[in-house]
């Protein structure tokens, strides 16, 4: 395969994100795009080049596109697939795969069925300093790893789809540990599954705009008793917070993805800042290159090669509906109030 043509599903936050990750991989272009409204699709296809359709079937369906990317909100991934895998497109879609195990398991039965190619869309496991973590764990830099805790955190959603707990999903549990709980996976080693979780979510400040939790905490426990701990907020004022820490044997390893060496005190804004800064003026924290800091540039490179090649990438729908199941189980134990067991998602969702 020479150039590999991909079709954006998404012409907001996120689809500008992958859309950007793939800017320095070779022989790769978007030239279909899809998004809410036809001034945002004109707008996006204006600014990359690429051809905007006013369905996702329509897209989907496209012999131009050899790739599709979902980069929708949560409640059209099912949907969006589903239209990918009828025209036989490899897929790839960002994270949470699904609104629940049960919608996730769908997009594993629809891509398996089907033959195609799939990538779950995880940047934080792609970040440059995770994956240098990953190569310390391996090297035994830090003897066996024992616990993992993430802390991310901002002001709440930019988009309203988000605060609408029913279309979403859920609230900043799903919207966010779904990073950290792979994230876990990814520097503990996939071959240790999952057992339960213990969590606690409320909503404390956005009573006003979201039924869905805005702050929540998370236990993940391993077969082998270690133990994963996820702390986000949608209330976090000051930017975006991603903290990663891993605790092993013989020592820790800490990164911060919104860590930046860049730093100002401007009277006039200058544009964007970075993902979720809450002010355009006086002290700010301008971040370089987000796009290859949180992961995006990387991830991207690696679905488009490995399409290319004919490979399994390192993250697929499979890792994607075991976060998913991982989050079921969370808000079960945030009614019960107890240790939830982890349960496999075979049911798929009606047609």
């Amino acid at each position: 395969m020479d150039t590999v043509r991909v079709g954006m599903l998404g012409s907001g936050f996120i689809g500008e994100f992958h859309t950007l990750g793939l800017r320095h991989v070779p022989d790769c272009r978007v030239v279909a795009n899809y998004g809410a409204g036809a001034e945002r699709r004109e707008a996006f296809a204006g600014r990359f080049g690429s051809r905007p359709f006013d369905s996702i079937e329509s897209l989907c369906a496209d012999p131009e596109v050899d790739l599709v990317v979902v980069s929708l909100p949560n409640h059209l991934h099912v949907e969006a697939v589903r239209a990918a895998t009828a025209a036989g497109k490899a897929v790839a879609c960002t994270k949470p795969l699904g609104r629940n195990a049960s919608e996730a398991a769908e997009m594993v039965r629809l891509v398996e069925d089907g033959g195609v190619f799939h990538a779950y869309l995880e940047n934080v496991v792609f970040g440059t300093e995770m994956i240098r973590m990953r190569e310390m764990i391996e090297a035994g830099a830090i003897g066996r790893p024992i616990t993992f805790r993430a802390r991310e955190g901002h002001s709440g959603p930019h988009a309203a789809h988000f605060w609408d707990a029913d279309l979403s999903g859920g609230g900043a549990l799903l919207d966010m540990a779904s990073h950290g709980a792979e994230a876990a996976r990814y520097l503990f080693g996939k071959d240790v599954a999952v057992r339960d979780v213990f969590a606690w979510g409320a909503t404390l400040v956005h009573g006003d705009r979201t039924t869905g939790e805005d702050n929540a905490m998370m236990i993940i426990r391993f077969e082998d008793e270690r133990a994963a701990t996820c702390d986000v907020s949608w209330s976090s004022k000051g930017g975006l917070e991603g903290r990663f820490e891993v605790y092993g044997e013989a020592g820790r390893l800490i990164q911060d993805i919104t860590s930046t060496p860049l730093r100002g005190f401007i009277e006039r804004p200058a544009g964007y800042i970075g993902e979720k800064a809450d002010v355009d003026t006086g002290w700010v924290f301008p971040v370089p290159d987000e796009t290859h800091v949180h992961g995006h540039d990387a991830m991207m490179q690696h679905v488009v090669e490995s399409f290319r090649s004919g490979t399994t990438p390192r993250e697929t729908f499979h890792d994607g509906l075991v976060v998913n199941e991982i989050l079921d189980a969370a808000y079960r134990s945030m009614s019960s109030g107890t240790w939830e067991p982890v349960a496999r998602a075979t049911a798929p969702v009606a047609a």
